[in-house]
């Protein structure tokens, strides 16, 4: 599961309908709904707010604007209409993780995609939902520095 800090518009047809057929399974764990994925890291600064239906219902909404932009039929009926009260916030080095991971994931499945992404010190858009703070990556993200370092936690 990936539920990307970053706009919607840099986001290949694939990834584009991964992000939303995931988020609609976000809303479903955050609502008690199934018992997969309860424990997903990508999970915590939704389930963090006031009211995470909201929450997971306003990304939603950046989703499908996105994807009505471009001409797909997501299905509106599927989200509900909330209001914002504020923002979400995601730190610099969060955005640029997830900047380097999607260009990885571009890179091999849609070349020309990978090339309209931000470069290194260029400015990055966020989804509507996320505000930008300077910090490290956030610390329920799994880097491969994490993953290492809990695998050595299990080998000692």
């Amino acid at each position: 599961m990936r539920l990307w800090s970053l706009h919607p518009r840099y986001l290949d047809s694939k990834g584009l309908a991964a992000a939303w057929r995931e988020a609609l399974l976000a809303r479903a764990v955050l609502a008690g709904k199934t018992r997969g994925y309860r424990a997903h890291p990508q999970l915590v600064r939704f389930a963090a707010c006031v009211s995470p239906s909201d929450a997971i219902d306003l990304y939603l909404q950046g989703l499908y604007a996105e994807a009505s932009g471009r001409g797909y039929r997501f299905d509106p009926s599927k989200i509900r209409n909330v209001s914002p009260r504020r923002r979400l916030i995601v730190t610099s080095g969060q955005v640029a993780f997830e900047l380097r991971h999607l260009r990885t994931k571009l890179r091999l499945r849609d070349p020309k995609q990978a090339q309209l992404l931000p470069r290194v010190g260029e400015p990055v858009d966020l989804h509507p939902l996320f505000r930008g703070i300077p910090g490290p990556v956030e610390p329920w993200e799994r880097t491969t520095a994490a993953r290492r370092s809990k695998s050595r936690e299990l080998v000692h």
